[in-house]
């Protein structure tokens, strides 16, 4: 709850920067409204369960797309987006892949928001640093007296702040899209055919499949924790908390242990081998690719 406020606060902070002088003040407190309400109620949604990521991409529509066509076509308008001189691809790009991941790909929007959250509030947060720049007088259309310097929020820092912020935006849902639709193996499919190093592709596997199992056991310890009271004041949380992550540093040890020796019982040498599949590329698919390049290679020149 506390990380969904501080991202609602943040929100309204860098937008309300960001268009400060552009938009008449009713509307920007209106829009800025609405979009921290979007984060609050996105963020309200509890779920017991560890989400994993491999979950959603077995489950979404899209992940019957060829994936190397999927790489190929992701990456391209990664590219394309962050080497553009304009902010409307990014902010066309974070709009179709919220588009092709929810309704197209069958994903709940209150998970996708949850997956983009993080990277969204680190953006935030270099936003605002961008935004604001320090002066001994005031210099722009917002100015705020602290300590005698003046933060300043000028029309360049603007235009600046959106157009790299919008660039990130954009390069980081094609990112997003690609891992809620296209499950591990295919991506280790992927990497095999580009010629990835096996040691690579094997640490990758290995370092993916055991976040989630941590991550699912610091929550089954946690749960103990709260139902034994280890919670209820500042000094039991941090006995707790130490406690909690002390044991989770050895399961992690003994983890790694047990699977090193299944590996080795099995005659591992290099290579964890996946049954891949092979999927035809369909001329919708090219069809909606090529409409997809074309239309964020013509916004690039779209005036910011």
């Amino acid at each position: 709850m506390i990380a969904t406020i501080s991202s609602a606060i943040l929100a309204f902070a860098f937008l309300g920067s960001l268009l400060y002088g552009r938009v008449p003040q009713p509307y920007l407190l209106l829009i800025c409204a609405l979009l921290g309400v979007s984060i609050a109620l996105a963020g309200r949604h509890k779920h017991s369960d560890v989400m994993s990521i491999d979950v959603l991409s077995q489950t979404s529509r899209l992940k019957n797309v060829n994936p190397m066509f999927k790489f190929i076509t992701l990456f391209a308008l990664m590219i394309i987006c962050i080497a553009s001189g304009s902010a409307m691809p990014g902010l066309f790009l974070l709009a179709v892949m919220l588009i092709l991941a929810v309704p197209v790909g069958g994903l709940p929007l209150h998970k996708y928001i949850t997956i983009l959250a993080l990277p969204f509030t680190f953006l935030l947060i270099g936003g605002l640093a961008l935004l604001f720049e320090v002066y001994p007088e005031p210099a722009g259309v917002l100015n705020i007296n602290v300590f005698g310097f003046w933060l300043c929020v000028s029309e360049a820092t603007q235009v600046r702040t959106a157009l790299i912020v919008s660039r990130a935006l954009g390069a980081v849902s094609c990112l997003c899209l690609l891992n809620v639709t296209t499950p591990m193996p295919d991506i280790i499919g992927v990497l095999r055919r580009v010629k990835c190093p096996e040691l690579i592709i094997d640490l990758m596997y290995l370092i993916y499949r055991y976040i989630f199992i941590l991550l699912s056991m610091h929550h089954e310890m946690r749960d103990a924790a709260k139902s034994r009271l280890g919670f209820r004041d500042y000094r039991s949380s941090l006995r707790a908390t130490a406690s909690i992550y002390s044991n989770l540093l050895a399961r992690s040890y003994q983890f790694a242990g047990k699977n090193f020796d299944a590996m080795e019982s099995r005659c591992y040498e290099t290579g964890i081998k996946f049954l891949e599949r092979r999927i035809e590329i369909r001329t919708a698919h090219v069809f909606v690719a090529v409409m997809l390049l074309a239309a964020t290679v013509i916004l690039c020149f779209w005036p910011l």
